[in-house]
């Protein structure tokens, strides 16, 4: 897994990976930590929950399938206790799986394989979505975002992609801005509206669909079939980490 700087997350956040497999939870662990996380490993579903409590990590992430107690039994069982946020890992890639998981307390989902800057990113996100704390503050201090092939310079207002500088607005900017710093989150037009113009979506105006038809145009994105920026159809737009080398 090749690191990349990131100075969004710092040390002082820790995160619990609950994962039976020994190389898989050495590489992840490794990985965050090079963006400045500290990791523990649990293998064991039996052992987790009492880790879970004495330690009080900021964020939990939860394999599915573990020996002793499964993912979802882990989850049940501490949910009443610990109020962070819970990010599963999952092989299988059902709906009722997914459905289970976020009626008995996770938070989110991430299906195996693993791409590490998703998974960075869902926990980037989650993390703002639990927001209140010195990690969170730090994290919206930042001012460069990297997705290996699109990196943005808010400081100097600048994106390229795959190298190149591409050329946007200012309103143009603000808004990759906003949609990338909560990339894996699915964002409104009303939470997008009310961000960029402090106003609420009345649900006729337009403007953010013509903003974001625009930004797919510039970063190479298929407007017939967008995997870059998504429209979640009912809910809002998905900016997707992974979708840039």
């Amino acid at each position: 897994m090749k690191a990349q700087s990131n100075p969004m997350i710092t040390e002082t956040c820790h995160v619990l990976l609950v994962e039976d497999d020994v190389r898989l939870s050495s590489l992840i662990q490794e990985y965050l930590q090079q963006q400045g996380i500290v990791v523990s490993i649990e293998h064991r579903g039996d052992l987790a929950g009492q880790r879970i409590l004495d330690e009080r990590p900021d964020l939990i992430v939860l394999d599915l399938m573990l020996p002793g107690k499964d993912g979802f039994e882990v989850c049940k069982e501490v949910r009443p206790e610990y109020s962070g946020p819970i990010l599963m890992l999952t092989a299988k890639d059902e709906d009722i799986d997914q459905v289970v998981g976020l009626e008995i307390g996770a938070d989110d989902y991430v299906t195996k394989p693993i791409q590490p800057r998703v998974l960075l990113a869902r926990i980037r996100a989650l993390l703002r979505r639990f927001g209140n704390n010195t990690n969170n503050a730090q994290l919206d201090a930042s001012t460069e975002l990297d997705f290996g092939g699109l990196k943005l310079n808010e400081k100097a207002r600048e994106v390229r992609l795959h190298g190149a500088v591409v050329d946007f607005t200012s309103n143009e900017f603000e808004l990759l801005w906003f949609i990338a710093r909560h990339a894996g989150t699915i964002l409104s037009r009303d939470a997008i509206l009310e961000e960029l113009r402090g106003i609420d979506y009345d649900g006729f105006d337009r403007s953010v669909d013509v903003r974001i038809s625009r930004l797919r145009k510039k970063l190479g994105d298929d407007p017939a079939r967008p995997f870059r920026i998504k429209t979640v159809r009912g809910k809002g737009y998905l900016f997707v980490a992974e979708a840039w080398d």
